[in-house]
C-alpha cells in the first residue's frame, strides 16, 4: 500500500480514479484486488483541515493498495490514468 497527492487537488485525484481500469475504487473488500481509494471521501471522511493537515492527508492523496494482478498491467493502469 501506498499514497500519494496530485497536483490538482481533488478533481485531478476524482480524475485520476475515474480512469483507471484495473485497480477497483473501493475500499478494501477483504479479497485481492488492486484497489485505489479516496482518503477524503472514506477513512478521513469527517475530520475537519486541521485534522486533514496534522494526518498528511490532502484533497488530493489517493491511496493505492496492490493486489495479485499481473504488475504490467498495474503500472499500465497508473501511467495512463496519469496520462
Amino acid at each position: 500500500m501506498f499514497a500519494f497527492d496530485l497536483k490538482g487537488g481533488l478533481a485531478a485525484a476524482r480524475r485520476f480514479c475515474d480512469r483507471c481500469k484495473v485497480f477497483l475504487l473501493a475500499v478494501s473488500l477483504g479479497g485481492v484486488e488492486s484497489l485505489i481509494v479516496l482518503p477524503i471521501y472514506t477513512s478521513h471522511y469527517r475530520m475537519s483541515t486541521h485534522e486533514l493537515a496534522a494526518a498528511g492527508v490532502e484533497p488530493g492523496t489517493v491511496r493505492v493498495s496492490i493486489g495479485l494482478e499481473d504488475p504490467v498491467d498495474l503500472i499500465s493502469d497508473l501511467k495512463q490514468a496519469l496520462g
